[in-house]
């Protein structure tokens, strides 16, 4: 789920800001060509509710690695612009929408924060009801 959540920000980052921009998964500061964007998951949790369903929590950040010496002019409108184009992903099919936004710029980087929280329901093996008997007794 993870993995396709990411790839779906990475789908909804280029069409928002086409190919000038390098989007990376995996952080290798050695290939860093400015401007970039780098998207990670973390602290991701599960919680169980009722059966077999469950409530998943993702928060991803978005790092942005500007180019321009105006860091934080250039940061700051790249914020505007991931508070509109990751409001609504699509994920295999369904449209999912993200929560708590919030940025900071720390040491000339974007740190965009954004949740993409969902119910799951974990998938039945086997036959409902299989292996089981039922008796009945009529009383006279």
């Amino acid at each position: 789920m993870i993995n396709n959540i990411t790839e779906s920000i990475s789908i909804s980052l280029d069409a928002e800001f086409g190919e000038d921009y390098t989007i990376m998964r995996e952080m290798n500061k050695q290939d860093l060509q400015e401007p970039c964007f780098f998207i990670a998951c973390i602290n991701p949790s599960m919680k169980q509710f009722f059966g077999r369903r469950y409530f998943r929590q993702n928060q991803f950040i978005v790092q942005y690695f500007p180019k321009t010496e105006c860091v934080n002019e250039e940061c700051s409108s790249t914020a505007e612009r991931l508070f509109s184009c990751l409001e609504y992903i699509t994920v295999s099919g369904n449209l999912l929408r993200g929560t708590s936004m919030h940025y900071e710029i720390v040491d000339g980087v974007l740190h965009f924060f954004v949740n993409y929280d969902c119910f799951m329901q974990e998938q039945q093996t086997g036959t409902p009801l299989e292996g089981v008997e039922i008796t009945n007794y009529v009383k006279e």
